[in-house]
């Protein structure tokens, strides 16, 4: 039986050239594709692929969001980050999301494909530089784990302060995410009120900073 993969990246061309791949590639086949994390969520959910391979940095929801919220409604979920960004931020907010595997948009197609019968058959796998970054971040983590950082925000607060950065409205995230106005208000003001930050601007930056949004790929 073949491993069922859903790919996740809001760049087709790479899509398409990574589907190809794998579908050449004995044993694997690409069931779904997803250009952001919140079609990312919902594509799992409807389809529960074996291996679902996710970009750190998306639109509207980023891959470290996504996969939370996948591990957290589907604890068996196997997923893959496969990115251009190294840094500990990114590294480490996959990992405790609940991906299992870490990979850098670099490495060969032969590397990916063992990484995804590694985590399929129930292992971890981090790729050679990416070790070296695991290590070093929970060597730090007492610091990291102090306050500083996104954490302290919940999860409808990380996606709101996303969606914020990217230059929505209050009244686009409302209809967005489904939910009012009024809460919408309630989830921005008390973001500001925990991060004390009193612009979008400021928001922005922050987002920027923490890796929630990207400035590019």
């Amino acid at each position: 039986m073949s491993i069922q993969i859903l790919l996740a990246d809001d760049h087709m061309i790479f899509r398409d050239g990574l589907r190809a791949l794998i579908d050449r590639e004995e044993g694997m086949e690409v069931v779904g594709e997803a250009d952001n994390g919140r079609q990312a969520v919902k594509l799992a959910q409807e389809l529960a692929p074996g291996v679902i391979i996710m970009d750190v940095s998306m639109p509207d929801m980023n891959g470290i969001e996504a996969t939370r919220k996948i591990t957290t409604a589907m604890p068996g979920a196997k997923l893959i980050a496969l990115s251009m960004h190294s840094d500990r931020r990114y590294v480490l907010g996959m990992l405790e999301a609940g991906a299992a595997g870490y990979l850098l948009k670099d490495c060969a197609f032969e590397e990916l494909a063992r990484a995804i019968r590694h985590v399929y058959a129930g292992n971890t796998y981090l790729s050679p530089k990416i070790a070296d970054v695991v290590v070093r971040g929970y060597l730090s983590k007492g610091a990291r784990s102090s306050g500083e950082g996104h954490p302290l925000l919940t999860s409808r607060e990380r996606e709101i302060l996303q969606l914020i950065a990217e230059g929505l409205s209050t009244r686009e995230i409302s209809t967005h995410i489904c939910l009012s106005i009024k809460t919408v208000e309630t989830h921005r003001r008390n973001i500001m009120e925990k991060l004390n930050m009193r612009s979008v601007a400021e928001l922005t930056k922050y987002s920027i900073r923490e890796g929630l949004v990207a400035l590019d790929k």
